[in-house]
């Protein structure tokens, strides 16, 4: 997976439904999320508002996109323009911006199993995976179709 693909993910990731965990909700947790990616941490509730507008643009089904005003500035070095991100946020929407210019922001999906909702980057050819692991949500949901169609024949 790309370098941004990698870090918007991460982001994305930073709240478990699965677990009922935010790591938002803790300063400490954040501020170590954001060293582990060489970045300086934002106001959590910043973080936040940024998480959650991310995440319903690419399909989580319990939020809805809010406009973000970030200022980006860039630098301009031998080898070209190069964004300027002075903390998470920022560095976040740099990259974020940098797979949308590459096409590759539809490859941001949401699982849609409702216990799961984890961010995933769709490595296929044809973009077209549903499921953050086949091996789990994917095999659950196809479980629960199945049983649902059965009960009904049975019934």
């Amino acid at each position: 997976m790309h370098t941004d693909a990698c870090l918007v993910v991460a982001f994305l990731n930073t709240v478990d439904f699965e677990r009922g965990d935010d790591l938002l909700d803790d300063p400490g947790l954040w501020r170590r999320w954001a060293e582990d990616h060489d970045l300086t941490p934002n106001d959590p509730a910043e973080a936040r508002a940024a998480r959650d507008s991310l995440r319903a643009a690419i399909g989580d089904p319990r939020l809805s996109v809010r406009p973000l005003e970030v200022p980006l500035r860039f630098a301009m070095t031998a080898a070209g323009p190069v964004l300027i991100t002075p903390d998470a946020v920022t560095a976040v929407l740099a990259a974020a911006t940098r797979l949308t210019i590459r096409e590759d922001w539809v490859r941001l999906k949401i699982c849609p199993a409702g216990d799961c909702l984890w961010a995933f980057y769709d490595e296929s050819r044809n973009r077209s995976r549903t499921w953050c692991s086949m091996r789990v949500c994917g095999n659950r949901e196809k479980a629960r179709s199945w049983r649902a169609r059965t009960a009904t024949v049975h019934n």
